[in-house]
């Protein structure tokens, strides 16, 4: 057996799962609800506080949908208890951010500021200039919009200025050899 798709996934306190037909599963808990169809081949149970994902068969195709479809409801409950972030560095001088209201400005060396609207319980926060962090319930969407905000202005291997993901490291090239 898959030793992810075996592990059963513990509830905490204050999430609650539902699982519908066509193997429709809801998580709902104190940091919103979520909603997520898994293939219909996997057995889906929930017993307590505890969640258990069982396959049909050993196939090589089973064995990956079983661990697939655990760590899926395995997110989805720790989204709507705790919750996930990214965080953004803004590396270059001219460049920050900052957030009015439910919009966060960018101002990337471009002739005009960039503007990224807050959707669909998608929140940054903004600690410093040089800082975003992108926080949502679910993981899937959170580091696609951080990766949309990456994409204004990728880190560039010369100088290593532009929007870099916390802790990612850029490979530097060195410039042009002078005499």
């Amino acid at each position: 057996m898959s030793r992810i798709g075996r592990e059963p996934i513990t509830l905490p306190a204050g999430v609650e799962v539902k699982v519908e037909d066509a193997n429709k599963i809801t998580v709902k808990g104190p940091l919103g609800t979520l909603t997520q169809t898994v293939r219909p081949q996997m057995t889906v149970t929930v017993e307590g506080n505890t969640v258990k994902v069982a396959r049909p068969n050993d196939e090589n195709e089973m064995k990956a949908l079983h661990g697939l479809t655990r760590t899926l409801i395995a997110n989805m409950v720790e989204g709507v208890s705790k919750g996930y972030e990214k965080k953004l560095v803004i590396v270059g001088v001219g460049y920050r951010a900052a957030k009015s209201g439910k919009t966060l400005t960018l101002n990337l060396g471009y002739s005009h500021p960039i503007n990224v609207e807050e959707s669909d319980g998608v929140t940054f926060d903004v600690p410093d200039p040089n800082t975003v962090i992108v926080k949502c319930a679910d993981k899937q969407k959170c580091g696609q919009v951080a990766a949309e905000i990456r994409s204004k202005r990728p880190p560039e291997p010369y100088h290593g200025k532009g929007v870099k993901y916390d802790g990612e490291v850029i490979r530097r090239k060195a410039g042009k050899a002078g005499k």
